[in-house]
């Protein structure tokens, strides 16, 4: 665990200069306890980069690793070696940037396992000098020999294991790419010409309800039926991910994945862009997992999206830095998960543990509330009845949020479109 975290606060990207225009909030893993008490269960296994790269470059990223960090690790580290140094510049093509793109993630995949190959051979080798013979063995009943084999074997499993989903957001002549592995998650939010954002979810993630995912894993002879009853592969929700090397080396050995004809779960990113940020006004939010999970879990999945936006765009009218704001919205959604556990109700069973947070906001020519401004001193509450139409269901329920904004500015949010509007009294809420 030492060795991690030096890795994670040593590195070369440490002399990479950072977006301005980003913050980024984290909170670790949780399990509560029957009085409510939390306990974090394992090492921060997420990861994050926002960095400033040159010829109008920008590229932030998402990881939410699993199994330790060493891959999330490794793919921010690789992934920014593959995008920042001189391979991106300014007469690059769309399909150009879609390609470098891809080709850095399939680095970033053979890399790592090149890293434990080493590693790989030799549990291969010990695991064979015990097996058969020893498959079943009580481990105080093997020989000293045998005993040292297991230890190693152990040892190298813990090297080895893991894997990580990855978002990563690349703004690249004043133009936004998105590349997804798995089940983060990316919004934007953006002012169109009439004063409206538009809130989109960019992507869909990859995972064992994604139809697109399904008829995928079935064209290889696997049945999307079973995948999609499990509810996971291998012990993790997402259908593609880095590294992860039983799904990518012993897949006919997972009873799920046993009929596959080629490698069912890979690293290919599904890229969206370029889309052009010329006079955009708005913020650009990626995901980790447990953050969503971690929503949904309290508040149920329909308004997760909605939500977020709402916490974002009331922090946005209060804080004075982006760091605090994205601290904030994160530290929002755990004590609302912890609420929902302690109170009892109906999602409480749901809400027993979550797993690392990250929130990464990128703002797009947004304001920040003004330092010099608190509520006491302008800021009015605006309570906002925000309608909401579930994609999948024709029934609509309607929250109602406070938000504390500077005297000059409402924003009203509706499920795909937030307003920013100058006071006006047929609003009725000034």
């Amino acid at each position: 665990v030492a060795a991690s975290d030096r890795s994670q606060h040593q590195s070369w990207t440490d002399d990479l200069p950072l977006c301005q225009m980003c913050g980024v909030g984290t909170a670790p893993n949780c399990v509560y306890g029957p009085d409510g008490k939390g306990t974090q269960s394992h090492p921060n296994e997420d990861g994050h980069l926002r960095f400033r790269g040159d010829d109008g470059c920008f590229l932030y990223g998402v990881f939410n690793g699993y199994d330790g960090s060493r891959v999330a690790n490794f793919a921010s580290q690789c992934l920014t070696a593959e995008l920042l140094l001189g391979q991106l510049n300014s007469g690059h093509t769309d399909n150009d940037v879609r390609r470098i793109l891809t080709q850095a993630f399939d680095v970033v995949e053979k890399s790592y396992f090149e890293t434990i190959d080493d590693a790989l051979a030799e549990k291969a080798n010990l695991s064979n000098y015990l097996l058969p013979h020893n498959e079943n063995v009580p481990f105080h009943q093997l020989s000293p020999q045998s005993q040292k084999v297991m230890e190693r074997l152990k040892e190298l499993e813990q090297e080895v294991s893991g894997g990580a989903t990855v978002a990563v957001a690349l703004i690249l002549n004043n133009k936004l790419y998105i590349a997804n592995v798995g089940t983060n998650r990316v919004l934007l939010c953006k002012s169109s010409s009439d004063g409206q954002n538009q809130v989109l979810q960019i992507g869909r993630p990859h995972s064992t309800d994604n139809e697109d995912e399904l008829q995928r894993l079935a064209a290889l002879g696997l049945d999307s039926a079973r995948i999609r009853q499990a509810g996971q592969i291998a012990g993790q929700s997402s259908s593609r991910r880095l590294g992860d090397y039983r799904v990518k080396f012993n897949y006919n050995e997972i009873d799920v994945l046993s009929a596959a004809k080629s490698k069912p779960v890979v690293a290919e990113p599904e890229i969206h862009g370029g889309q052009s940020l010329e006079g955009v006004t708005g913020f650009l939010l990626l995901m980790s997992e447990g953050l969503i999970n971690a929503l949904e879990s309290a508040h149920g999945p329909e308004q997760a999206n909605q939500e977020i936006v709402a916490m974002v765009a009331a922090e946005l009218a209060q804080q004075t830095s982006l760091e605090a704001v994205a601290q904030s919205v994160v530290d929002r959604v755990k004590r609302l998960h912890h609420d929902v556990f302690v109170s009892g109700r109906q999602r409480a069973t749901y809400c027993s543990r979550h797993e690392d947070m990250t929130l990464l906001i990128r703002t797009l020519n947004y304001p920040l509330a003004d330092a010099a401004l608190t509520p006491t001193q302008g800021g009015r509450i605006c309570p906002v009845s925000v309608p909401y139409s579930n994609s999948q269901s024709t029934s609509k329920t309607s929250v109602t949020l406070s938000l504390v904004m500077p005297s000059q500015t409402c924003i009203v949010l509706s499920p795909c479109l937030l307003w920013v509007l100058t006071p006006s009294p047929l609003l009725g809420i000034l």
